[in-house]
């Protein structure tokens, strides 16, 4: 019998009608400022990649946001760039360019040569910005990024409470962020709750997934490209929002119109949430210290010249939480308080020249800072032994992670449609992690007490090589493009005593893209892409690595995989999007840990062992069928199937299936989305996002035994892996309703909402773990959760003022 989660659903064809929300038509004419010609083929975006091509009479019509101001780049080859702001109500504009006198070949290559722009592209990566990504990602209790990268092709459920999600089945501590180019480790506050990315300080994001540029690497599984949100150069910006969980501010302001400065500020406050669900929940009723959030963000920019600019971006965050446990009963007595603390910060600057008319050269400097430190105290009374059993433990544990970054990147139009880049990347990094025990417990002898101290330090440090090369090819036509490229990543580690040179990693990779429809009255365009490619990373835990451990000088120290895609994109004419891709993934020398635990004074204390020998075959296939902004409707559905097995051959875990092969913890086969606005008029949107996902492995129950040398016998449940278990689906369901209102100028928007975060929670949950009662031996009808959501509709709500 074919298990239920393998069961491709049905239903995957709901209709996307008309098109987005916040959206209106704007007509740019674009001339000559001297002759006042119509310039037939200027081209006209906005920042978020969207727009038009003017026709033979300097026309294009651009569909943009119709309730704040939008800024537009207008662009032709030999002619000055130019930006326009367009306000609400604005239905057209005329904008006269002026000779540059920079031959044609200059347009192209600032166009072609940006890696930071942000696009959805075949096979390689799908982006968000723009309405879309504020629309999704504020929503809920905090304004996050991952809020709306989740709902993204390719990316498995994890839930709404947890910002690692697995992208095409690979391990979600893979997936790699970049902010502006500067790598950033860990980006999460509360332990991966959120991601540091605050949707006031992004601009677009861009979730890389298939066969992607050799401009980066460090990962097997997914790159998560982050663009900063850049401050206007005509005029200041201010954005204030208020709501029951957290106030966050954004302020931008111009540098003598040839730059611009924002700053921005978020805090949290969940402390009547708290005290309210205290009064149903009895977990709840341990927190000492609510679960808070403050972080900052700076960005500037500054044009010298038409020729050179620089940039500063800059963040910090800290959060935390406090809980106090007790339990008191005739026979014994149980106390423990710990405080966790949370510091994550980065600064990062970067520096642009063209030298000549065919060039770009671009270098970036940064640095960053991680600190985690975890206090406690454990106190714990045994009464029903004579004499009392007193155990007592302090412990102080702090992880912390500093590290330097530089980059440089070239790029070059070679003529004839060829573009060369290459560049190198070079990242300092420093581990220092320190664990330490203190207490007391019974002594041998009776009425003794026994001291006991355990102090383990770790003090790495790694440095992380790679150099890239890429050429790329677009025809004349367009019809047919090509990007070939080759990066080299090396990592180098080193500690007390041991030294870990590792083997330089390789990684070729080549795409093909066709165009074989455009400019039908149906169809825009329909494009076929096929890439495939070798990738590097390093698991996070040989940070821990020390001399005791006995790992070869020369160890294969880097996960590698190989990886294949082809996909197809069609964008229709009436503004929907259509893309389907299909990969394979291989993944070899994978690095994973296996422990062994041994009680020494009285702690146990954990050996942990280093194989590099794990594999992965993972494969799938993922769709999105999108409507792009219009009047009425906008919003996406997209599909996911991921079928993703590990081995693990030396692990002797049970959830390992002790060295066979396995479905990961994390793994999901079908993932199900749709993101729909509404607005039946201009002031109002309702938002409503959908999921429907398949359930995560879970172990299974294969045998309860009593224990034969104690009356009454306590039970025990012996549980195994199986592939065919898993916890049941779940079913999210999110509903945000808005209403805005503008001033007379409409140069102020005012935004009330209120927002329902897991809605179908009332009458539905998904099944996990059942709870076992070890006096009875029967599995009892509460179980654990099958996902990181609430169990309880969330409701938040809120005012936003945009000046």
């Amino acid at each position: 019998m074919i298990p239920r989660w393998r069961i491709i659903p049905a239903c995957l064809t709901l209709l996307l009608v008309s098109a987005a929300v916040f959206a209106r038509d704007v007509e740019v004419v674009v001339r000559d400022a001297d002759l006042f010609i119509p310039l037939e083929g200027a081209r006209v975006f906005s920042r978020d990649g969207s727009g038009a091509v003017c026709g033979p009479d300097g026309r294009a019509v651009v569909s943009v946001s119709d309730d704040s101001s939008v800024v537009l780049q207008i662009s032709y080859p030999g002619y000055a760039p130019l930006r326009v702001s367009v306000l609400p109500g604005t239905d057209s504009y005329t904008v006269d360019l002026s000779l540059s006198g920079m031959a044609e070949e200059r347009e192209l290559v600032v166009e072609a040569s940006r890696p930071v722009s942000a696009e959805t592209v075949s096979g390689r990566s799908v982006a968000i910005s723009g309405g879309d990504l504020t629309r999704t990602a504020e929503t809920g209790i905090i304004g996050d990024v991952m809020n709306a990268i989740k709902l993204l092709p390719g990316v498995g459920y994890v839930g709404g409470y947890m910002a690692m999600p697995s992208v095409r089945g690979g391990e979600p501590s893979d997936v790699t962020a970049v902010f502006d180019g500067f790598y950033v480790e860990r980006p999460y506050h509360w332990g991966g709750a959120f991601s540091i990315f605050d949707p006031k300080m992004v601009e677009s994001a861009q979730l890389s997934h298939g066969v992607f540029s050799t401009r980066y690497g460090h990962t097997v599984s997914g790159l998560l490209d982050i663009h900063s949100r850049q401050a206007p150069s005509e005029s200041a910006e201010m954005e204030l929002a208020v709501s029951s969980s957290a106030a966050n501010m954004h302020v931008a302001f111009p540098l003598g119109k040839k730059g611009g400065i924002s700053l921005m500020g978020k805090v949290t406050y969940w402390d009547p949430f708290v005290q309210f669900a205290k009064l149903f929940f009895e977990e709840v009723k341990y927190i000492t210290t609510t679960p808070f959030i403050r972080s900052g963000a700076l960005g500037a920019f500054y044009d010298f010249s038409t020729d050179l600019n620089f940039s500063v971006n800059g963040f910090f965050g800290n959060d935390g939480v406090g809980a106090h446990y007790d339990d008191n009963s005739s026979d014994r007595s149980y106390d423990a308080n710990f405080y966790w603390d949370n510091k994550i910060g980065f600064i990062t600057s970067a520096l642009g020249y063209s030298p000549d008319s065919k060039s770009l050269l671009k270098v970036a400097l940064g640095a960053g800072l991680l600190q985690s430190d975890l206090d406690g105290r454990i106190f714990s009374e045994n009464r029903a032994t004579t004499p009392f059993s007193v155990r007592s433990y302090n412990y102080f544990l702090r992880d912390r992670t500093i590290n330097f970054q530089g980059r440089a990147d070239y790029d070059r139009d070679a003529g004839n449609g060829f573009l060369f880049a290459a560049g190198l990347e070079e990242r300092y990094s420093r581990w220092d992690r320190s664990n330490w025990i203190r207490g007391t417990k019974p002594g041998i002898l009776p009425n003794t007490v026994e001291h006991m101290e355990q102090t383990i330090e770790i003090l790495n440090w790694g440095i992380s090589s790679s150099a890239y090369s890429l050429l790329e090819y677009k025809s004349e036509n367009r019809r047919f493009g090509m990007e070939l490229g080759i990066r080299g990543d090396h990592f180098l580690l080193a500690g007390s005593g041991f030294t870990l040179s590792g083997i330089p990693a390789v990684n070729p990779r080549i795409n093909f893209d066709f165009l074989v429809l455009e400019e039908t009255p149906v169809v825009d365009s329909v494009v076929f892409t096929a890439g495939t490619g070798l990738f590097s990373s390093v698991n996070g835990a040989l940070q821990n690595i020390s001399a005791e451990n006995g790992i070869s000088r020369y160890a294969q120290t880097q996960n590698r995989s190989w990886t294949t895609v082809t996909g197809t994109k069609i964008d229709f004419s009436g503004g929907l999007v259509f893309t389907l891709e299909g990969y394979f993934k291989y993944v070899f020398d994978r690095a994973y840990t296996k422990s062994d635990g041994t009680e020494i004074g009285g702690i146990t204390v954990y050996n942990t062992n280093y194989f590099f020998d794990g594999k992965a075959i993972i494969w799938g296939f993922d769709t999105m069928l999108q409507k792009l902004d219009s009047r009425y409707w906008n919003g996406w559905i997209s599909y996911s199937y991921i079928n993703a097995m590990y081995q693990d051959p030396k692990s002797t875990a049970l959830s390992r299936n002790t060295g066979g092969w396995y479905y990961p913890a994390f793994h999901r086969f079908h993932t199900l989305n749709l993101v729909a606005n509404y607005k039946p008029v201009k002031t109002v949107n309702l938002m409503t996002r959908f999921s429907l996902a398949s359930g995560v492995p879970i172990a299974k129950t294969a045998a309860v035994i009593p224990d034969p040398a104690l009356f009454p016998p306590p039970y025990e449940r012996i549980q195994v892996y199986d592939d065919n278990s898993r916890a049941g689906f779940v079913l999210p369901l999110d509903v945000k309703l808005s209403i805005f209102s503008f001033n007379k100028t409409k140069k102020t928007k005012r935004e009330l909402y209120v927002s329902f975060e897991n809605l179908l929670s009332l009458v539905y949950r998904a099944e996990g773990i059942k709870d076992f009662d070890e006096n009875t031996g029967r599995e009892t009808p509460g179980n654990s959760i099958a996902s990181y959501d609430l169990p309880i509709p969330l409701v938040t709500f809120g005012v936003k003022w945009t000046f």
